[in-house]
């Protein structure tokens, strides 16, 4: 069934909108599966950070060009879903192949590829994608090189002070001694 022109400047402008949100997206093939494995993955990439779907690959196409991303034509052929990384595409696309190593999936969902910033990855570079750590891993390994500067500064400071307190207490116990030297001399 034929869509109508409203409709397809609906759907691209959608497409437009997703991919000014995310920082990449995987291609899936997605033949043969059901409607709650969709949605089971659609359930997966949402709680990844990411939104799945399932695109018109002519006007996908209008989109990418439209927003200037690259467009990788030779992955967009036959029944093809878009997984979008909305700021986390490491976790979409970890999400994405987690769910292609389960048994009811491994026969009918394919990544075959996908775009981050302008390159065009192939299954093995999206792999390689999955394995980068997401914003939430980012974000803590900064915070701890920002709080470890603070906490060795915090130990010098800690060390210093105990120091100055171990002095003056031996100078506080030498000049015990020394009177108690005095008065047992006299």
């Amino acid at each position: 069934m034929a869509i109508t022109r409203a409709r397809k400047e609906e759907l691209i402008a959608q497409y437009v909108d997703l991919l000014d949100k995310s920082n990449g997206f995987v291609i899936v093939q997605y033949g043969g599966m059901t409607v709650p494995q969709i949605d089971n993955l659609r359930a997966k990439v949402r709680e990844a950070e990411g939104q799945y779907l399932v695109t018109k690959n002519t006007l996908f196409t209008r989109a990418l060009q439209q927003q200037e991303w690259p467009v990788p034509d030779d992955l967009l052929a036959g029944p093809v879903a878009v997984a979008f990384g909305l700021e986390n595409l490491p976790g979409v696309a970890k999400a994405v192949l987690d769910t292609l190593d389960e048994a009811p999936y491994n026969e009918k969902l394919q990544v075959t590829g996908g775009v981050m910033g302008t390159d065009i990855l192939d299954p093995g570079r999206v792999e390689s994608v999955s394995k980068l750590p997401t914003l939430d891993e980012l974000r803590a390994q900064i915070a701890g090189l920002v709080i470890s500067p603070a906490q060795g500064i915090v130990n010098v400071l800690y060390s210093a002070t105990g120091q100055v307190v171990n002095v003056l207490q031996a100078y506080i116990d030498d000049q015990g001694e020394d009177e108690a030297e005095e008065e047992g001399a006299a």
